[in-house]
């Protein structure tokens, strides 16, 4: 529920009180940005998301009693609005891919600036996906191990069976990391174009974002990593 204004409600989740002030403090600075609450685990984000109606939700993934992929899960799973934005000490986290999986809108370092941490919190709010390229990389790399044991199942395989040959083009390249604007340069059509394959591609596979979209390229082995 975002204020009638068009302020961006903040909940921060994070077991480290430093890290909660600190993140407050200059999210709290920024124009159009407000921090309604904290949570100091991951059970209490739950609870205070089903309380506060945050539209963005900054998750720390290490957290006591239900950890952030846990938390994320629950969110998304109840919510449908609320978007969670993870956080993490190191780009290589193994457990990015998980929380991505779990239904995350995006990743963030904990050492981004000021400027970064509020345009990340736009992003994710105005429903596009925050993936950093070292993220990508990341998650090629964690596919590339998996490569083995990802199979296409039935369901899969009839979900992007959907798709147009188009829009499946555009979800590879959704995979590959590439923007709407960089997708459409490929292409060689508009970006507005582009916009709406993506939201196509999103209600046919039943998927929240862009970032799901990328998962699913991956695991119908659509995309081959390496």
């Amino acid at each position: 529920m975002t204020a009638t204004n068009g302020t961006i409600r903040v909940l921060i989740a994070d077991d480290q009180m430093m890290v909660r002030e600190g993140f407050s403090v200059l999210l709290n600075a920024m124009p159009g940005i407000e921090v309604v609450g904290e949570a100091v685990n991951g059970r209490e984000a739950v609870e205070r998301v089903r309380e506060l109606a945050p539209d963005v939700v900054l998750m720390d993934i290490r957290m006591p009693e239900l950890n952030g992929i846990e938390a994320t899960r629950e969110i998304v799973a109840a919510d449908g609005t609320a978007k969670v934005l993870v956080l993490t000490t190191f780009d290589l986290d193994e457990y990015v891919y998980q929380a991505l999986r779990a239904g995350a809108s995006g990743f963030l370092l904990k050492d981004a600036s000021a400027r970064q941490l509020a345009d990340g919190v736009r992003v994710v709010a105005a429903g596009e996906a925050l993936l950093a390229p070292s993220v990508t990389r990341r998650l090629i790399t964690e596919f590339s191990k998996m490569a083995e044991s990802l199979r296409p199942t039935a369901t899969a395989q009839a979900a992007y069976g959907d798709l147009t040959e188009r829009e499946t083009e555009v979800l590879v390249l959704i995979a590959q990391g590439l923007s709407n604007a960089e997708i459409a340069g490929r292409l060689v059509v508009a970006e507005s174009t582009i916009k709406t394959h993506v939201s196509r591609i999103l209600v046919k596979l039943g998927l929240r974002d862009r970032t799901q979209a990328a998962v699913f390229a991956y695991e119908a082995r659509l995309v081959t990593p390496g």
